[in-house]
């Protein structure tokens, strides 16, 4: 079979995964319980895709560095206690069926770290269907490139053979910057009204509307 692509990467939260909602509220809780000012919610949804120390930084700029930690923890738990409201999206697992039937390879580029990943992996639908995965405590937090150069290092995928799809503008910005094209997904946490500006081939308004676009462009 033809394929554009050898490689897809795929942001988690927002893209994959529905839990927009569940980091917002839980970025709210944890500034408030240390005392900064809370941010709005389209300022927590801003940050997701970044690393949780950079998120929280953005999100939080009057916490001194000495409550960092503190502000972390509480995010935590706060997050924590909301698992059990996210799960995938309609529609991920046969998306990743098709791409996989295709002989593509699939990978996850993700904001989340390595615990955190690795837990939802082994705790879902998902486990062993991937190739390879980055997280941001383990490489360079997006935009920066680092974790898709990674992935093509591993995998022997050259710039122009990935695929990056994200739901921000991180995901967007990484993908130039790491010379590879991008699908945008307007079904997450940032407005798709600023995502032309980074030139993704397509933006997705659901993962059904995503799958369609990949049975015959990817």
């Amino acid at each position: 079979m033809n394929r554009r692509f050898d490689l897809i990467a795929f942001d988690w939260d927002g893209t994959l995964f529905d839990s927009t909602a569940a980091i917002a509220l839980s970025i709210q809780d944890a500034v408030r319980d240390v005392g900064g000012t809370v941010p709005t919610l389209d300022v927590a949804k801003y940050v997701i895709g970044m690393s949780l120390q950079g998120a929280l930084r953005h999100a939080a700029p009057d916490v001194p560095a000495d409550s960092m930690v503190e502000l972390t923890n509480r995010y935590r738990y706060h997050y924590l206690k909301r698992q059990e409201e996210v799960n995938l999206f309609e529609g991920v697992l046969p998306l990743l069926d098709l791409l996989t039937a295709r002989g593509h390879l699939l990978a996850v580029a993700t904001g989340k770290n390595r615990r955190g990943l690795d837990e939802v992996l082994d705790s879902t639908l998902l486990k062993g269907r991937f190739d390879a995965s980055r997280t941001a405590d383990e490489t360079a937090g997006k935009p920066n490139p680092l974790m898709l150069q990674e992935l093509m290092a591993e995998l022997d995928v050259a710039p122009e053979r990935l695929l990056m799809v994200g739901d921000t503008t991180h995901d967007l910005q990484m993908a130039v910057n790491a010379g590879c094209a991008s699908v945008a997904v307007s079904y997450g946490a940032h407005h798709p009204d600023g995502f032309e500006a980074f030139g993704p081939l397509f933006i997705a308004h659901s993962v059904a509307d995503l799958q369609q676009w990949m049975a015959g462009n990817a």
